[in-house]
């Protein structure tokens, strides 16, 4: 008779575990929280990221962009531009991605123009991305000094990705 008392009493207890498992979350028991407990602004004890020299912008040129060699089409919205100096050299690493309504050629006509003229030489393409309307590297320098563009054109409005490396001094 008592093996068979707790035999029911193990039963009953575990029936009653199974069924307070099964309740909702907002029958569980609430811990208390203090507001002191928590600092809703906690500062760090540390830098993140490294310090750096770093000129980037959003919605518009970043400073030191060079416009001069690198314009801007009239109608652009700039999404985004850097002009960062490359340490131990007086080079940077520029780029610029915006939206213009200009055509692919003319794009191409708006950036060769002040590229050649500044000694930049157009090389040819080595491999025509089907994705990109349009698509040119120039180089100077003997190579040290290096611009790539791309154009994508979806819907009447090209996004121009440019980037390189240019002598600050451009």
């Amino acid at each position: 008779m008592r093996v068979l008392a707790a035999i029911l009493v193990g039963a009953a207890a575990l029936a009653g575990c199974a069924s307070q498992s099964r309740s909702s979350p907002s029958s569980a028991a609430q811990v208390p929280v203090s507001p002191s407990a928590v600092d809703p602004s906690p500062s760090p004890t540390e830098t993140l990221l490294p310090e750096s020299t770093s000129s980037s912008a959003v919605g518009a040129l970043a400073a030191g962009f060079p416009v001069d060699l690198l314009p801007v089409p009239p109608d652009a919205d700039i999404l985004v531009s850097a002009a960062d100096p490359i340490p131990g050299s007086t080079d940077l690493q520029v780029s610029l991605n915006l939206r213009t309504s200009l055509t692919p050629a003319q794009i191409l006509a708006l950036y060769r123009a002040p590229l050649t003229a500044a000694g930049f030489v157009e090389a040819p393409a080595d491999q025509t991305n089907a994705a990109l309307a349009a698509q040119a590297t120039f180089t100077r320098s003997n190579g040290d000094e290096i611009l790539v563009l791309g154009v994508l054109d979806r819907d009447g409005i090209r996004t121009l990705t440019l980037g390189g490396r240019v002598h600050a001094s451009s």
